[in-house]
C-alpha cells in the first residue's frame, strides 16, 4: 500500500541521517519527495561528507516514490524562494508535507566551553543553519498550502521539552524548532494547515556509525566500547523509525488534532504499531528515565 500516493513533500536537508530516511520513507509510502540540501555529486558542503541529494532522491524512487533532488543552500533566502517556485510550478501549486531537517552544525559545536567561552560566530551560523533555514521554508511553503487549505510542516528537533541540551548555542537552535512548530500551529489553524514538531531517539546516523567505529550490520559492538555514552548505544535507533513515524502523521487524516505539539520517534512507533527496519523496537524515552536522562 502507498498511502501517500500523490502527495507532494519537500525534505529540507535529506542529504543523509534522519532526512534522508524521512525521504525514503514518503518515497516508500508513495510521494513525490523534493530532496534538498547543499551536498550534490563532485561538490561536498563544508562539513566533507561523501552522502549527496542525488543518492537520496534515487533511493526515494528505488523505494517507490518519485525522488527530485534540488540543491539549496537554505542559508540563502533567493534560493529557498526558488525552490518553493519550482515545486509550485512543477505541481500545480501543491505541496502536502514539508520537512524542517536542516542541521548542518556539527562541526560548530564546542561542547567542553560556556557560551561566553565559545566561538559567538560559530554558535550564531549554528543559528542561522538550524532556525533562520527553518523560517525561510516554511515562509515559503505556507502559502501553497493555505492555497489548498491543507498541509503539514514539520519541524525535526532533538528533545521534547525546553531543558537544557549540554551547550547553549545548541539549546536553543533544537528549542527554537519546538517553538517555532507550536507558534506556526496557531497560525496555520484557521487555513487547516497543521505544524508540528518530532524527534528522534539516539540515532544511529552515517556520522554516529562511523563515531562509533561499526556499521549498520555489527552496531551492537559499540555497545562495549570506549567511546562515550557508547552503554546508551544499545537503545539506539535507525532513521528510519522516526522516518515510518512521519509517513504514518502524513497518512493520519486526524493529525491536526496533534498540531503544535511535539511527538517523539518512539511514542509515534507505539502509537501507531510499527517498527524499526530492524525489527527491534527501541524506546529511548523509557530508556532515559530509567537512567536520569530524562
Amino acid at each position: 500500500m502507498q498511502p501517500l500516493k500523490g502527495k507532494v513533500a519537500v525534505v529540507a536537508g535529506a542529504t543523509r541521517g534522519a532526512g534522508r530516511a524521512i525521504a525514503v520513507s514518503l518515497g516508500e509510502a508513495g510521494a513525490t519527495v523534493y530532496c534538498t540540501g547543499r551536498s550534490i555529486r563532485g561538490s561536498r558542503s563544508d562539513l566533507n561528507r561523501p552522502e549527496t541529494i542525488e543518492e537520496t532522491a534515487e533511493r526515494v524512487t528505488a523505494a517507490g516514490g518519485i525522488g527530485i533532488a534540488v540543491q539549496v543552500d537554505h542559508t540563502i533566502e533567493s534560493q529557498v524562494r526558488s525552490l518553493f517556485e519550482q515545486v509550485g510550478r512543477e505541481q500545480d501549486g501543491r505541496i502536502d508535507v514539508l520537512v524542517n531537517d536542516i542541521w548542518g552544525s556539527e562541526k560548530l559545536i564546542d561542547w567542553e566551553k560556556p557560551f561566553w567561552e565559545h566561538s559567538l560566530a560559530n554558535g550564531m551560523l549554528a543559528q542561522d543553519r538550524a532556525v533562520r533555514t527553518h523560517m525561510y521554508n516554511s515562509y515559503y511553503a505556507a502559502p501553497l498550502m493555505i492555497a489548498r487549505i491543507s498541509g503539514l510542516i514539520i519541524e525535526v528537533t532533538d528533545g521534547t521539552d525546553y531543558r537544557y541540551r549540554g551547550n547553549l548555542y545548541y539549546s536553543l537552535a533544537k528549542i527554537s524548532a519546538i517553538h517555532l512548530a507550536a507558534a506556526a500551529a496557531v497560525d496555520l489553524k484557521p487555513y487547516d494547515v497543521t505544524a508540528l514538531a518530532v524527534t528522534p531517539g539516539f540515532l544511529r546516523s552515517e556520522e554516529m556509525l562511523e563515531y562509533y567505529g561499526v556499521t549498520e550490520q555489527n552496531w551492537r559492538d559499540a555497545v562495549t566500547g570506549e567511546k562515550p555514552h557508547a552503554e546508551h548505544f544499545s537503545e539506539s535507533e535507525t532513521p528510519y523509525l522516526l522516518g515510518k513515524g512521519i509517513v504514518a502523521l502524513a497518512a493520519d487524516p486526524n493529525v491536526a488534532d496533534k498540531s503544535g505539539q511535539t511527538l517523539a520517534s518512539w511514542d509515534l512507533s507505539v502509537e501507531y504499531g510499527y517498527t524499526d527496519i530492524d525489527g527491534r523496537s527501541p524506546h529511548w524515552g523509557n530508556y532515559a528515565k530509567k537512567i536520569g536522562f530524562l
